[in-house]
């Protein structure tokens, strides 16, 4: 009950960045609880996004790729995989905001669950990847 009165931040150590041949990109994280309401990808045009899925829950990750910078500084949507292991959780499309410094307010935290039925390679092949970017520390 006692996290209902904070915004809790979640770091993402090991993601992944997609781009398909049409310069589309795809963002694969951790699945989390709950679908995300209004969520909006917050970019610094450095090394740093902050993806608020909802009021209550943003996820942080850091240390973007250096080439990945450009497209995603261009693009106005990005598709968010959320995966629990190799199975796909849930998709969705959020816009991307450039701002000049990402705001980390709140207090961190960490946690992943949920299934579905779709695997991370099946979706990578729908999406037609033409490059992938490994980013963060593993």
């Amino acid at each position: 009950m006692e996290n209902q009165y904070y915004t809790l931040m979640e770091k993402q150590d090991f993601y992944e960045i997609i781009e398909n041949k049409y310069g589309e990109l795809a963002i694969f994280i951790d699945a989390r609880d709950g679908a995300p309401k209004e969520p909006v990808l917050e970019f610094d045009g450095k090394k740093t996004a902050i993806l608020r899925r909802d009021e209550r829950l943003s996820v942080l990750l850091e240390n973007i790729d250096e080439e990945t910078k450009g497209p995603l500084a261009e693009a106005e949507f990005v598709l968010i995989v959320e995966l629990e292991g190799a199975v796909v959780n849930r998709t969705y499309g959020v816009p991307v905001d450039n701002v000049e410094d990402v705001n980390l307010k709140g207090r961190r935290t960490r946690a992943d669950e949920i299934i579905k039925a779709q695997s991370r390679e099946e979706l990578i092949k729908k999406f037609g990847a033409v490059k992938i970017w490994s980013c963060g520390k593993k």
